[in-house]
């Protein structure tokens, strides 16, 4: 899963039937289950109930200072739960949420908003019991109709994604002014539930009332977070303020964390221009994508003199996939064959040599740089799953270890190539006078969708390049942000470059993702367009496994299927953080270890600030 500050903004809900008659697990939820102070995936938690901090965060860390941070494109809304406008860079850090996701464990929640959690052991229901010191930025209390009010909201009112996540909550409500239950289907068992209810970012009944939720906003709302929207410039920057009196500066999971007094964010339509504002001092940080800017760019006298440090810091995060997505709702790419030929003409190797100074590791699963990724043949756990389906699947995924196209190199992939006419040939094309075509004379063409300054430009035009060189007119069509946002929500795109972040484990989002039911829903993240009956099921499978090897073991046998479907042309990914900043910062001493810890965990120096600006005095020599 994201961090539960990122992903709270992103929470998905799908299909309820709220306020259903208590039966079954309902009526047994009126009892209490012993409460505990967090709750795990699988396995038990890493922290006992008198922890006081996480181990990644310095409880003594001093607060102060200002880290101002880099945003691209543009805001013009406070709202980030809608599909209107674009939402403001920082938003979430007005919010608390009722559990905080530990950065060191694959997926535990630990108790913020809520005080104990109370959950059976085959887990048909959750209750969260709020803190009573919990409170608005008004000083008016968190209760449990906060709660039940923004479940609701989300549900009616909010992005069409939000119908993916909680497809298996038949009820929601409060049965105190502190306690807050939610009921689940009787016929399904989904272990994520309970912890992704808890990642809910919690708005205020009270100040929302009167205001069109599913309206763009650019009032401050309010929040209960460890900060307050203290200012903006519209679309140049967003200033978020900490909370001096903040009610959870003592709750075990945020000791240590949110140290600096102001977090701003500072917002560029060009990465290039952003570039020259770092090394300028605009900002502090850049996590770099872009390996030519990372080998070349950052040649400048602060690096030089000490004061800005550029560090590749590995992690062991699941890479998740990146690559030329196909819009499978497009009679073009409906054929497997035509997209799995599609694929030869990128030619990576290549590529990464001469565009991206060999940085980059070929992805080839959809669960990359894991466990939960498919290697070789199925066996096991995972060929018995797949076995289920084995009249519909492909002979060769039972076959076949996939493998992505490799070539030499060199520039010319005639090799593959060759293979990918024979499989157009096969589907029914043929050349003629250099164009690719059906019987009935239909070529074979299509545009890629860029967003502006995306940088993938110069990786989309070999690849154009070498599908001309099998009669395919492919076009780049490069785009606003706001443009590409919306084209892509409504699904108006032959091919762009899209990615699937996955996470140490998969659930509930993986519906989104993939599932038939969410291929026609403007706004949802199946951009692919998939609807394939095995997938649904593989699907359900990962969401309802009982423990890790279940969920491995689903995990693979989709990541599987999804592959041999040949929906992507897969790019790359890589295995650290590409991290240049300015050197103003303390850091723990134990960094997590599926997180960067920036910038929750980090905190201004003092003594180093003063020696950057002592630099800039003397002349920065």
């Amino acid at each position: 899963m994201p961090t539960a500050r990122l992903r709270a903004a992103a929470v998905l809900v799908l299909g309820l039937a709220l306020g259903s008659p208590a039966i079954g697990p309902a009526a047994a939820a009126e009892r209490s289950a012993p409460p505990a102070h967090g709750v795990a995936m699988h396995g038990d938690l890493k922290y006992r109930p008198d922890f006081t901090h996480f181990e990644y965060a310095n409880p003594d860390a001093p607060k102060g200072g200002t880290i101002v941070s880099e945003a691209s494109g543009s805001f013009d809304t406070f709202n980030p739960f809608v599909l209107r406008g674009q939402s403001a860079a920082g938003i979430s850090l007005i919010y608390d949420t009722l559990t905080e996701h530990a950065q060191d464990e694959p997926f535990t929640e630990y108790g913020l908003l809520a005080e104990s959690i109370e959950m059976p052991e085959d887990r048909s229901w959750v209750a969260f019991n709020l803190r009573p010191e919990a409170t608005w930025h008004d000083g008016r209390p968190v209760t449990a109709e906060d709660v039940v009010w923004t479940f609701n909201t989300l549900v009616e009112k909010g992005a069409p994604f939000y119908r993916a996540y909680y497809g298996d909550v038949t009820e929601v409500k409060a049965t105190s002014e502190r306690r807050v239950l939610f009921v689940f289907r009787e016929d399904v068992t989904n272990r994520e539930l309970p912890l992704i209810l808890g990642q809910i970012a919690v708005l205020p009944k009270h100040w929302w009332e009167g205001r069109d939720f599913a309206a763009p906003l650019l009032d401050p709302p309010l929040g209960s977070g460890p900060y307050r929207l203290d200012g903006y410039e519209s679309a140049r920057s967003v200033t978020y303020k900490r909370v001096d009196d903040y009610w959870g500066r003592e709750v075990p999971a945020m000791r240590g964390r949110w140290n600096a007094d102001t977090i701003r964010y500072e917002y560029f339509r060009d990465r290039d221009v952003a570039t020259e504002a770092l090394k300028a001092g605009a900002f502090d940080l850049r996590l770099e994508n872009s390996s030519k800017r990372w080998a070349t760019a950052f040649d400048f006298p602060a690096l030089s003199a000490g004061m800005v440090v550029k560090e590749e810091v590995p992690h062991e995060n699941v890479a998740g996939m990146q690559g030329f997505v196909f819009n499978t709702r497009r009679p073009v790419f409906q054929d497997r064959k035509v997209r799995e030929a599609i694929g030869y003409a990128f030619d990576f190797e290549w590529t990464n040599k001469a565009l991206m100074y060999d940085a980059y590791t070929r992805s080839d699963s959809y669960f990359d740089n894991s466990e939960l990724g498919s290697t070789g043949l199925p066996t096991g756990a995972e060929l018995a799953l797949l076995e289920r389906f084995r009249d519909t699947l492909p002979p060769e995924l039972f076959s076949e270890a996939f493998t992505v196209p490799k070539t030499d190199g060199s520039g010319n992939p005639r090799q593959n190539l060759r293979t990918a006419l024979k499989l157009l040939r096969d589907a029914g094309w043929s050349v003629k006078d250099g164009v690719l075509s059906k019987a009935d004379g239909q070529p074979l063409a299509f545009e890629i969708l860029l967003v502006t300054q995306s940088g993938m430009e110069r990786i989309a035009l070999p690849f154009v390049a070498n599908l001309e060189k099998l009669g395919i007119r492919a076009t780049v069509r490069n785009v606003d942000p706001a443009q590409y946002q919306n084209r892509v929500r409504d699904f108006d795109f032959d091919m762009i470059v899209g990615s699937f972040g996955q996470s140490q484990s998969p659930g509930n989002e993986q519906r989104d993702y993939w599932t038939s039911g969410m291929a026609d829903l403007p706004g949802s993240r199946n951009v692919i367009g998939v609807r394939d009956p095995v997938v649904d099921a593989l699907v359900e499978e990962v969401i309802r496994a009982p423990d890790r090897d279940a969920l491995v073991a689903a995990t693979r046998a989709l990541d599987r299927v999804l592959l041999w479907g040949f929906y992507v042309v897969p790019h790359f990914h890589s295995e650290t953080y590409r991290l240049i900043y300015w050197n103003k910062f303390g850091k723990p001493a134990v960094a997590p270890k599926y997180g960067l810890g920036y910038p929750d965990t980090w905190w201004v120096d003092p003594a180093k600030v003063a020696d950057i600006e002592a630099w800039r005095r003397t002349g920065r020599k």
